[in-house]
């Protein structure tokens, strides 16, 4: 466990488990959470060998609640302090929802070397919000709506949305687990309030058409088509679309937090993909 501190002093948390001359797998978490989001498949790839790697995003989990920094731009220029600092070559960078588009701008920019593959995983590329040339996007109503519940009462919110759309606990027939949604609340209410308000622009507001056009990396693009969190017809196919060397992999019926609710499939699946 440790800690690299960014230009403008904020403090980012992350853990480091494995064989430092193993391959290394960053793993980068959604909103609001942290890196111990990841824990099932950090433990998943630690016994298959690999170095895991997982962060606090900036005003997440036990990082620095900073006044400033919250959009991807800074996002990606702390992965990269991050990687720097811990010297890693040839990484597999995996992104679930909001991570995915940290992932998706840090690769962009990433310096030669530094990165191996991605995976976007329910990820929110190319762009959430409706617009003129997204016209499949959500309304920025929808979000105006995310932020105003934050700011009512963050604590009943972060039990609401686990509850209910983020895991799918709200379909019919659902399997709820109770410890899935409380340690969703548990890693939302370590961070930051400023910090996830503000995170809701940027994971909704960001254009990341450029950054994937860019990435010359091969790229797996999982998601569920019953995510209730970034729809799948407005993310995953266009995403992969852009990409140079994408994979689209689609599963049915799976929900936004489909790490977590089907982790015996997507680790299964990702695992191969990485050692592909």
């Amino acid at each position: 466990m440790g800690t690299v501190t960014t230009p403008d002093g904020t403090a980012i948390f992350y853990k480091d488990w494995g064989p430092r001359d193993a391959a290394p797998v960053v793993f980068h978490h959604g909103w609001p959470l942290s890196g111990d989001d990841w824990d099932n498949q950090m433990l998943f790839f630690l016994s298959h060998g690999y170095r895991v790697i997982a962060h606090d995003r900036r005003g997440h989990g036990r990082s620095s609640q900073s006044p400033t920094g919250h959009d991807m731009d800074t996002y990606a220029a702390d992965v990269a302090v991050l990687t720097d600092a811990l010297d890693l070559r040839d990484a597999v960078h995996i992104g679930h929802s909001t991570g995915g588009g940290e992932v998706t701008r840090y690769v962009a920019r990433a310096k030669p070397g530094r990165v191996g593959k991605a995976v976007l995983a329910g990820a929110v590329p190319p762009v959430m919000v409706k617009s003129d040339s997204n016209p499949g996007g959500l309304p920025v109503e929808a979000f105006d709506e995310l932020r105003a519940a934050l700011a009512a009462n963050r604590s009943q919110f972060y039990l609401d949305l686990p509850s209910g759309p983020f895991y799918g606990f709200n379909r019919p027939g659902a399997a709820v687990s109770q410890g899935l949604i409380d340690n969703w609340w548990r890693q939302g209410m370590a961070g930051a309030a400023n910090a996830h308000y503000e995170c809701i622009e940027a994971f909704s507001e960001t254009d990341f058409t450029e950054d994937l056009k860019a990435i010359d990396v091969p790229v797996l693009v999982a998601h569920g088509t019953d995510d209730q969190i970034v729809p799948y017809a407005d993310s995953a196919p266009l995403s992969a679309a852009l990409l140079k060397h994408g994979t689209l992999k689609t599963y049915e019926g799976f929900p936004h937090g489909m790490l977590s609710t089907h982790p015996d499939v997507l680790d299964r699946d990702i695992l191969e993909f990485v050692k592909s």
